[in-house]
C-alpha cells in the first residue's frame, strides 16, 4: 500500500490559507497563479536546455563521437545556454509576401498547445497544475491545438518547402492522433476514470503496464511509436526533412519565433514521454512487489517527483534511442504503418482489454 510521505496538497492548502488571512481572497488567488504561471515558463525553458543537451550527447554516443566539448569545459555544459542566447539576440525577419498576421500567430499556438499539455502532468500527489475530472480528455484537445500551428505557420511562408512540410506534418499528426487517442482510451478503460490523479491514485498496488497484461503492453508499444510520430521526430521527421525540405514548415522562421518551435519539439517529447508514465508506469507513483514489505517500505520514502520524472526520462532515452537508430521513412510508408497497422491494431487491443475488464481477467 503507497503511504502518502510526501503529499504536496496539505502545503498549497496552508499557503492558500496564509495568503488570504492578510488580503483579499481574489488577490491571493491571483498572486498564486502568476507565480504558477512563472514558475511553468521556467521549468518549460529549464527542461528544454536539458532535453537538447541530452539529445546532443545521446546522438553523439550513438554516432561514436563525444558531442559537446568546448563551451563549459569538457562536457560542454554551457553550449547550449550559448546557443539560447545565441537565438534570443537573432533578428526576427519579415517576409516580405507572408501573411503577416498568420506567420507571428503559428509559432505561439504551437508553444501554447505544449505548455496546455505540459500544465496538465502529474508530478507528484497535489502537484499537478491543471487538475480536471476529464483531464486526459483536455490533454488530447489541447494537444491537437499544436497542428494548427504547423499548418498556419506552412501556408503563412508563401514558400513550397514550408507548405509541403506543413501538409506532411498535419496529414501525419492528423493520422496518428487515432492510435494515441485509442491506447489512451484503452488504459482509461483499465482504470475507469479520465481523472489523471485517480488514474496514478489506482495504480497503487501496481503499474498498468503489470496489471494490464498483454493488452497494455502492446498499447505501450502502439504509444511510443504514433506519440513519436506525432512530436515529429525520427525517423517520422518527414516534416523537416532537411535533404528535401531544408527545414520544413519553419525554413522561413527566424530569431525567437523559431525558437519557439525549436523549443516546443523537445518540450512535446517531454510531455509524451509523460503522458506515456502516467498512463503506463505509474506515474508519481514508487516500484511496489507483492511480498516485498521492506523493499517496498524503501521505496515510498523516494519523493514522486523524483519517480515521475525518473520514469520520464527513462522513456525520453527510449525515444531517442529510436531516433538515432532507425532510418528515416518516406510519408507512404508511414502513413501506412498507421492506417493499416497501427490503428487496426489499436482497435484490437482495446477491444481485448474492454473485454478483460468485463471479465475481470485484469489485476
Amino acid at each position: 500500500m503507497f503511504l502518502d510521505y510526501y503529499n504536496l496538497q496539505p502545503l498549497f492548502m496552508a499557503i492558500h490559507a496564509a495568503l488570504c488571512s492578510i488580503m483579499p481572497e481574489g488577490l491571493a488567488i491571483f498572486l498564486e497563479g502568476l507565480v504558477v504561471g512563472v514558475m511553468i515558463l521556467v521549468l518549460y525553458a529549464v527542461l528544454a536546455i536539458i532535453l537538447i543537451y541530452m539529445e546532443r550527447k545521446v546522438c553523439a554516443a550513438f554516432q561514436c563521437r563525444i558531442g559537446p566539448n568546448r563551451v563549459g569545459g569538457k562536457g560542454g555544459l554551457l553550449q547550449v545556454p550559448a546557443d539560447v542566447i545565441k537565438i534570443l539576440t537573432k533578428e526576427i525577419i519579415e517576409l516580405k509576401n507572408s501573411d503577416h498576421f498568420l506567420y507571428n500567430l503559428a509559432p505561439f499556438l504551437v508553444i501554447l498547445a505544449s505548455i496546455l499539455t505540459f500544465s496538465c502532468l502529474p508530478w507528484n500527489k497535489g502537484g499537478e497544475i491543471l487538475h480536471m475530472d476529464i483531464g486526459i480528455f483536455f490533454v488530447l484537445a489541447a494537444s491537437s491545438i499544436g497542428v494548427l500551428g504547423i499548418l498556419l505557420a506552412g501556408w503563412s511562408s508563401n514558400s513550397k518547402y514550408t507548405i509541403i512540410g506543413a501538409v506532411r506534418s498535419g496529414a501525419m499528426i492528423i493520422s496518428y492522433e487515432l492510435s494515441i487517442g485509442l491506447t489512451v482510451l484503452t488504459m482509461v478503460m483499465l482504470s475507469g476514470t479520465m481523472d489523471i490523479q485517480q488514474i496514478v491514485s489506482g495504480q497503487a498496488d501496481g503499474w498498468n503496464i503489470f496489471k494490464g497484461h498483454i493488452p497494455a503492453l502492446a498499447a505501450f508499444i502502439i504509444y511510443l511509436i504514433a506519440g513519436n510520430a506525432e512530436a515529429n521526430r525520427g525517423p517520422f521527421d518527414l516534416a523537416e526533412a532537411e535533404q528535401e525540405l531544408t527545414a520544413g514548415y519553419h525554413t522561413e522562421y527566424s530569431g525567437m519565433h523559431f525558437g519557439f518551435f525549436y523549443l516546443a519539439e523537445y518540450l512535446n517529447l517531454f510531455i509524451t514521454a509523460g503522458i506515456a508514465t502516467t498512463l503506463f508506469l505509474g506515474g508519481w507513483m514508487p516500484l511496489h512487489i507483492a511480498g516485498l514489505d521492506a523493499f517496498n517500505a524503501v521505496m515510498d520514502y523516494i519523493p514522486g517527483v523524483i519517480w515521475f520524472v525518473g520514469k520520464t526520462f527513462f522513456i525520453v532515452f527510449l525515444l531517442m534511442w529510436i531516433r538515432w537508430t532507425f532510418p528515416r521513412l518516406r510519408i507512404d510508408q508511414v502513413l501506412t504503418l498507421e492506417w493499416k497497422y497501427l490503428m487496426p491494431l489499436s482497435l484490437l487491443v482495446l477491444l481485448v482489454m474492454t473485454l478483460c475488464k468485463v471479465t475481470g481477467l485484469t489485476f
